[in-house]
C-alpha cells in the first residue's frame, strides 16, 4: 500500500485518442479544486461500449496518455484497469485504488456531466459515490436541467473553460486525411500517424 494523505482526482476514460480538452479540464480541475494530482486511467474494456469497433487496443490508448502528459509532473497514467480482468467497472476501479493510496488518500472522479445522464447504468451507482467525490465537469453553455435533480444533489459540478474537442470529430479527421494538430499534443498526434491508427 502507498501510505498518502493526497488528495487525488482521478479521469478515467476510453481515451480514444486524449486530446487537449482532456488535458485542459483535468488542469483546471486540479488548480481550481485543489488536487494534488491528477490520475487518468485508460479504461480497457469500457462495458457501456463493448460493441464500439472504434476503440482501439487499450495499449495504444495507454501509451498516448503517456505521452500527453509529458511535460506536467502534477498528472500521472495508471495501468490499473489494463492489467484487471472483465469490464472496466468504476466501482472496481475505486476498490483497488483505495486498497493502493490507503483510507487517508482522498479519491474523487472526474466526467463530464453529460454523462451523468446515463448514470443508471453506472454498476453500483450508490457505491461509487460513497467511495469518492464525483465532479461532473461541464461547460457555460451546457443545461444541468438534463441531468436528474436527485442526481445533481449527488455531485459537485464544475465549470470548465476551453477547447470544445470531441475525440469522434478526431477518429472522423485521421480517415478523411485532415489535420489534426493542436488538437492533441504532437507526440499523440505523431504516435497515430506512425502506428496507423483510425485508418
Amino acid at each position: 500500500m502507498l501510505k498518502t494523505n493526497q488528495r487525488i482526482a482521478v479521469m478515467g476514460g476510453t481515451f480514444n485518442p486524449i486530446h487537449y480538452a482532456h488535458l485542459l479540464s483535468a488542469e483546471q480541475v486540479r488548480v481550481g479544486l485543489g488536487y494534488d494530482k491528477i490520475l487518468f486511467i485508460p479504461s480497457a474494456r469500457p462495458p457501456h461500449k463493448v460493441a464500439d469497433a472504434d476503440i482501439i487496443e487499450p495499449e495504444h490508448r495507454y501509451q498516448m496518455a503517456l505521452l500527453a502528459i509529458i511535460g506536467n509532473p502534477d498528472f500521472e497514467v495508471s495501468r490499473i484497469e489494463l492489467e484487471r480482468a472483465g469490464p472496466s467497472y468504476t466501482v472496481e476501479t475505486l476498490k483497488a485504488l483505495q486498497k493502493l493510496y490507503g483510507k487517508t488518500t482522498e479519491l474523487a472522479w472526474i466526467i463530464g456531466a453529460d454523462s451523468l445522464i446515463e448514470y443508471e447504468v453506472w454498476r453500483d451507482f450508490d457505491e461509487v459515490l460513497a467511495r469518492c467525490i464525483m465532479i461532473a465537469t461541464t461547460r457555460p453553455t451546457y443545461d444541468l436541467n438534463r441531468v436528474p435533480l436527485e442526481v445533481r444533489k449527488r455531485v459537485t459540478t464544475f465549470t470548465v473553460t476551453g477547447a470544445d474537442i470531441s475525440a469522434t470529430a478526431i477518429r472522423e479527421r485521421v480517415r478523411n486525411k485532415l489535420s489534426i494538430r493542436y488538437l492533441v499534443p504532437e507526440a499523440v498526434e505523431n504516435y497515430i500517424h506512425r502506428h496507423r491508427l483510425y485508418q
